[in-house]
């Protein structure tokens, strides 16, 4: 393929502190992934990770034309392994700005994000608690939903980051049709022609005939059976204990997790470095790692660079007809 034909993906660092760098240099040392890759960073510490590696410097690499936007003199940072600082927090949502940029310019067509610190982005007053948060206002869209993808299974989410106790009250028949009628919208611009879409429930034994529960007659139910009135090929609620594990063997192209841990718990269960989280909603595609900053083991060479490689995989894999078909 023509390198004219290939997406181009914008890779931001993350925090610098963090593993990021380590496995943006770990993956591009071993790029395979039918998309030019551009990193937006830090190209000081970038280096400085490649002498430490001991891997061929991506500044001298011929095979593939990839660039570093390098940020490092109008955002310095002073690397410190491992540390949750403010400058951290700075310099990485400086670079999901630029990225972003690029992407409204049409320079790049996805966006793969490293690892960054909620923690450090507070202390830096980035008035914004994540990625998801940050990008959604960057681009001025009102809403983002989350798909995580490992091989064949892809899991959304009814909810995420709430309690127990309140995610429980969200299971409600308008939200639950709400996310299936998002979800088959999106597969479809994906590439799936006819999303086949499975509930999971709520409650052990998808309740039991009302016996461990009433959310999956009173809320779930008739929510999946309104679905398939207007069209869509859902069903359950299914038992949470199985229905991840069937739609991984292709029996469905999307499974909708009630709250966080179900939906995380089955992807990473599967494969814990495979997992990717993916935004839609966006005016391009986002991927990431499904893992953290890691600032135990940043700067020791233990860091695995996995899920950052399936993350720009499935972000190659989807950019264009994303952009062609949400766009139009």
């Amino acid at each position: 393929m023509n390198h004219q034909d290939l997406p181009v993906i914008a890779i931001t660092m993350g925090d610098p502190n963090g593993i990021g760098p380590e496995t943006i240099v770990h993956v591009l040392a071993e790029w395979d992934v039918e998309a030019i890759p551009v990193v937006v960073g830090d190209k000081k510490i970038l280096l400085q990770v490649e002498g430490e590696a001991g891997l061929f410097p991506v500044s001298k690499r011929d095979k593939l034309p990839v660039r570093i936007v390098d940020l490092s003199d109008r955002f310095p940072h002073q690397l410190h392994w491992g540390e949750v600082s403010p400058s951290g927090g700075r310099v990485c949502f400086a670079y999901l700005q630029e990225a972003v940029q690029m992407a409204m310019a049409g320079q790049a067509d996805a966006i793969v994000t490293a690892p960054i610190s909620k923690e450090a982005v507070h202390l830096a007053d980035v008035p914004y608690i994540g990625h998801t948060e940050m990008l959604q206002s960057l681009t001025g869209t009102s809403e983002a939903l989350t798909m995580f993808q490992v091989g064949r299974l892809r899991v959304f989410f009814l909810t995420r980051h709430l309690s127990l106790a309140e995610a429980v009250k969200e299971v409600k028949y308008a939200s639950v049709l709400n996310a299936l009628q998002n979800m088959e919208y999106y597969l479809r611009i994906l590439g799936v022609e006819k999303p086949r879409l499975a509930v999971a429930a709520l409650n052990p034994h998808a309740g039991d005939g009302g016996l461990l529960g009433k959310e999956e007659e009173q809320e779930i139910s008739p929510a999946v059976q309104a679905a398939r009135e207007h069209g869509i090929d859902a069903s359950g609620p299914y038992p949470a204990d199985s229905v991840f594990w069937f739609a991984h063997q292709g029996n469905y192209d999307g499974v909708l997790s009630l709250y966080h841990d179900q939906g995380h718990i089955a992807t990473k269960c599967i494969d814990f470095h495979g997992t990717v989280s993916i935004t839609l909603g966006l005016p391009f595609i986002r991927t990431s790692p499904d893992h953290g900053t890691a600032f135990d083991i940043a700067g020791t060479g233990k860091a695995n660079p996995k899920s950052l490689k399936e993350a720009a995989h499935w972000a190659a894999t989807y950019a264009k007809r994303y952009k062609q078909v949400f766009l139009t």
